[in-house]
């Protein structure tokens, strides 16, 4: 057993652990918000339901568009069955995010676009994702504060900005890419006594095929757009599920804080689905907010209903129909 391994079972176990503790000292608190679960605002919970089902729609239009940028047209039905079918894999699978991206990767090169082009994309979903995510949070943060902090959020605003002026001049000008790419294969060569040949031919004919990208300002703000709508819309079903539960007094900022941690305990995938792990730090955010553990719990947990199970349930069907050959591809673009 390797190291790795170890580690990951070691992790595993302490969540467990921590959940099985957390359920034995908020037994009380469970059963009460079970109590609130059984009469929920049906007309809440129906918009929380459309709210997050408009989230992954936008983040299926993210990839979409990126890919439209790179030359490749994919109808918007398979980028939908796409988003959710490697969705379901990145939250339920054990080293979900790895197998997540190789569907992605596999998919996107079905749909017609090389390699190189269906690995920019994955990768460029994926820091505009991360990056709208960050500030969320910080306007969040800044509004729970009561307007303090804005020194950190135009630290944020800079940072977006500057990775977003790299990856577009990166698009405009492969050579540079080429240049830095080769630069850090020739030191490598140095210390490993290697030959950079090899890898310098694989980053040339990968350059090659990226020049055919042409990324408009307008193509890199609305995939932008879309990637702050996802999380956004994301955070609205969260929200609507809180209130649906009974949550009062609920804030803007206090959503958004706790919904921010909660993904923030998302993003480090110790068990399927971070059972107890995002669910812990969705309540607690509620929480420290002022909202009572009832309330915090019982909207918690039609959250993760729709999230976990809803959404889940879709992406693995649409998964499996994916996997089929290309005539159930046609199937769900009919």
């Amino acid at each position: 057993m390797t190291a790795v391994r170890r580690i990951k079972i070691i992790a595993t176990g302490l969540a467990l652990v921590l959940l099985a503790v957390e359920l034995w000292y908020g037994a009380p608190a469970l059963a009460s918000a079970l109590g609130h679960l059984r009469t929920p605002n049906w007309s809440l919970l129906g918009l929380a339901v459309l709210a997050d089902l408009g989230s992954m729609s936008l983040f299926a239009r993210m990839q979409r568009r990126l890919l439209r940028a790179a030359g490749t047209l994919v109808p918007i039905q398979r980028a939908v069955a796409l988003a959710y079918a490697a969705h379901s894999l990145s939250v339920t699978l054990p080293g979900g995010p790895v197998f997540s991206t190789a569907f992605n990767f596999s998919q996107m090169r079905r749909f017609g676009a090389t390699s190189a082009v269906a690995s920019w994309a994955v990768a460029v979903s994926g820091l505009l994702s991360t990056g709208t995510l960050i500030l969320i949070g910080a306007v969040g943060g800044v509004l729970t504060r009561g307007g303090h902090g804005w020194l950190a959020l135009a630290g944020d605003v800079v940072v977006a900005i500057g990775l977003a002026v790299c990856l577009r001049t990166f698009v405009q000008h492969p050579n540079w890419l080429l240049w830095l790419c080769g630069k850090v294969l020739t030191g490598f060569a140095r210390l490993t006594g290697r030959s950079a040949e090899r890898g310098t031919r694989l980053v040339s004919g990968a350059v090659e095929q990226l020049s055919v990208i042409r990324m408009s300002t307008r193509d890199l703000r609305v995939a932008m757009g879309f990637a702050a709508g996802n999380w956004l819309l994301d955070a609205v079903c969260f929200g609507l599920c809180c209130l649906a539960a009974g949550a009062q007094g609920l804030s803007v900022a206090q959503i958004f804080v706790a919904y921010t941690a909660g993904m923030a305990a998302a993003s480090v995938p110790l068990v399927p689905g971070g059972l107890g792990v995002v669910d812990g730090a969705l309540t607690l955010g509620l929480v420290a907010g002022g909202t009572p553990i009832d309330d915090a719990v019982a909207g918690v947990i039609l959250y993760r209903l729709i999230s976990l199970v809803l959404v889940i349930g879709v992406g693995w069907v649409l998964w499996a129909l994916l996997r089929r050959p290309r005539e159930a591809l046609s199937e769900i673009a009919e």
